[in-house]
């Protein structure tokens, strides 16, 4: 499936501030927020952002899931064998590349933090230690690439409606069914004016 994308990604955007406020607008993206696609779209996607600031945004579809098993991806990491995690379709950005997002208690080597807890990136030791040693709040799914949006591109989604605004949340992320995550969460918005039910 191609090499292991666990650093370095996100190295071309540097470190952007968080907004304080939950407002649905273009001020309410940061790092660590959920983004709910409008049901307008034919793509009903459910998406966190790892990175964001005014150079760009980097993000991670969630609720993508593949047939491909994370051992076929990463053939060489003999931890995986026999095991039945899944690789996630994380954006069409560097497809052939896998990502790293996991649920840690203590920063791990080579990762960066997204929101408390949940970090994205690490090194191969850092997933082997989740598979064979992992606490119980501990977790961890594997992306095949990324979403990625151009400076002032996902401002002007976000003005188009295209897009509602969940507050950061790991236990959507991680411990929830990913093919009920968009439409949970479009019950979730109940702003005025944030997403439209119609499609």
């Amino acid at each position: 499936m191609g090499s292991l994308l666990l650093l370095g990604l996100v190295a071309f955007l540097r470190a952007g501030a968080v907004s304080e406020g939950m407002e649905f607008g273009p001020s309410s993206v940061a790092k660590g927020v959920l983004l709910v696609a409008s049901p307008s779209l034919d793509d009903p996607n459910f998406r966190l952002i790892v990175e964001h600031n005014p150079e760009g945004t980097l993000g991670l579809i969630l609720n993508r899931s593949t047939s491909v098993l994370l051992s076929e991806a990463l053939p060489d990491l003999t931890v995986l064998k026999g095991t039945s995690y899944r690789l996630f379709a994380g954006g069409p950005v560097e497809p052939t590349r896998v990502l790293l997002l996991s649920r840690l208690n203590e920063p791990p080597a080579g990762a960066r933090l997204v929101f408390d807890g949940v970090y994205v990136g690490g090194t191969l030791r850092v997933l082997e230690r989740i598979i064979t040693q992992a606490k119980p709040s501990e977790t961890f799914r594997a992306f095949a690439g990324y979403a990625g949006w151009a400076p002032g591109q996902l401002a002007v989604e976000m003005l188009q409606g295209s897009w509602g605004v969940l507050p950061p949340d790991s236990v959507n992320i991680f411990d929830k069914d990913p093919a009920m995550l968009w439409r949970d969460s479009l019950s979730r918005l109940q702003a005025p004016r944030v997403i439209s039910n119609s499609r």
